[in-house]
């Protein structure tokens, strides 16, 4: 019975370092998963930064970190592409901190909404936030800082307003709703919208636009640890002393979205899109041209789908495009051509709607490629005018007037030979071997010919035949 007693003990004692063991291993690797992930936006919002925080959440998420810090320095960007960042970081599991920095930067338009949707809103000494006024695709302007409308307008003015309104009504209501859920500033969101207002980092944390302005990252931390925070409707206290910060930077997709999606680039694929087209079509077969042309162009059409795009530029660029290709082919002493150019600058200057922040496209590569297109065009011009010059050697015309020697002696009809092909010929006079003839007309397959030499007396060719016989 003692023997019995004394093996439970060892055996309950057993289980109970076994035990444990594994609260010890499962500290030590929570401990080790618990990190600050740190992403970092620079540019403007656009999908390329829509796809870019998306997986970073996720694979935070996955990792079981602490916090997600995004170190943000943006002009703003896409609408589409901030909703659906700002449902990304409502929807997270993980904490997310925005933070603005370094000193200089900026959270502004949508940089704004996203630190007004972020758990923790952060800013470094010397950064602003505001300007959330949203723009219109197509260059249509807000509103009046009253939001009124003005009076004796045409229908198709107040048509305008009424749809600004729906805009800035729709924003206001939008970052008012986010400010509800974190408990911030309404009023100077609803002004930071209708009159583009704009705050520095102290003035912010005065009136409660945003929690915190640190120096750096390591001083966010520090003031952050303990803070209470609401994660998908639950209290979280944050502890984040002594965390290692793991910084997230893009991959390889995100890299190539977000060159795909610049509008420089979209703007020069799809001019090398077209290019490579009218090459293809021009010489059938060349297989090259048409094939790059083919990708770059549909490569330019998905990042346009992502783009502000307007569409009137898009129809001159191709109307530029397609008068210079008449004017290479149809010379017309430049009218065209300098049509063609003047619709081809204008498309491009407003391709990309300059309203939206960072996506217009740079002034040099539209000089560049307007001035490499006249080039193209003249040269092709140039072409052509100097093959118009030239005598024709081959095909129809080309015989047409051309000198053929007689094959076998013939009165009326006969066979000639001209560029090493045999024809059947017509002659009104008698002809005698190798004797050099004129065409001077094409009827089907049968060339009329006349003799450059005095005709032969029918005397001599009777004679040549009974010798040949």
């Amino acid at each position: 019975m003692k023997n019995r007693n004394h093996l439970a003990n060892i055996f309950v004692s057993l289980m109970m370092l076994v035990a444990a063991g594994l609260l010890l291993n499962t500290v030590v690797a929570d401990s080790a998963e618990r990190s600050i992930i740190q992403l970092s936006i620079e540019d403007i919002i656009g999908p390329a930064s829509d796809d870019y925080v998306e997986r970073a959440l996720d694979s935070a998420a996955l990792r079981g970190a602490e916090l997600v810090v995004i170190r943000m320095d943006t002009p703003g960007g896409l609408d589409s592409a901030m909703r659906a960042i700002i449902k990304n970081i409502t929807n997270s599991p993980v904490p997310v901190a925005s933070y603005v920095a370094p000193s200089g930067a900026r959270a502004a338009s949508a940089g704004t909404y996203i630190l007004y949707a972020s758990h923790i809103a952060a800013m470094a000494p010397g950064t602003n936030l505001g300007a959330a006024t949203p723009v219109q695709i197509g260059g249509i302007s807000p509103p009046d800082i009253k939001g009124k409308e003005k009076q004796d307008q045409p229908p198709s003015e107040a048509g305008t307003d009424a749809m600004k309104r729906k805009s800035i009504n729709d924003a206001v209501a939008y970052i008012q709703s986010l400010a509800q859920l974190r408990g911030r500033n309404q009023a100077w969101a609803e002004k930071a919208v209708r009159e583009a207002a704009s705050l520095p980092a102290s003035e912010a944390l005065k009136l409660n636009v945003i929690d915190v302005v640190a120096a750096s990252l390591t001083d966010l931390l520090q003031q952050v640890d303990g803070r209470e925070v609401v994660v998908q409707g639950r209290k979280r206290i944050l502890n984040t002393a002594g965390l290692t910060i793991i910084p997230l930077d893009p991959d390889w997709r995100n890299r190539l979205l977000a060159v795909i999606t610049n509008p420089n680039i979209a703007y020069i694929l799809m001019l090398i899109g077209i290019y490579g087209l009218i090459f293809e079509f021009s010489n059938p077969g060349s297989i090259v041209p048409g094939t790059i042309g083919a990708i770059c162009l549909l490569l330019a059409l998905y990042s346009f789908q992502l783009l502000p795009i307007n569409y009137a530029g898009m129809a001159l660029i191709l109307l530029g495009i397609f008068l210079m290709v008449a004017e290479a082919y149809q010379p017309s002493f430049g009218v065209l051509g300098i049509g063609g150019l003047i619709a081809f600058v204008i498309g491009s200057i407003i391709l990309m709607d300059t309203e939206a922040p960072g996506f217009g496209i740079d002034i040099a590569v539209i000089v560049t490629f307007s001035i490499t297109s006249v080039l193209v065009f003249v040269l092709a011009i140039g072409m052509a005018l100097k093959a118009r010059r030239r005598p024709v050697v081959s095909g129809m015309e080309e015989i047409l007037g051309g000198v053929a020697t007689v094959i076998e002696a013939f009165d009326r009809q006969g066979k000639v030979a001209i560029h090493s092909e045999t024809w059947n010929a017509q002659s009104h006079t008698a002809l005698h071997k190798d004797q050099q003839v004129k065409v001077t007309a094409i009827k089907g397959l049968t060339l009329e010919v006349e003799p450059l030499n005095e005709p032969m007396d029918e005397s001599i060719l009777a004679s040549t035949e009974e010798g040949e016989s």
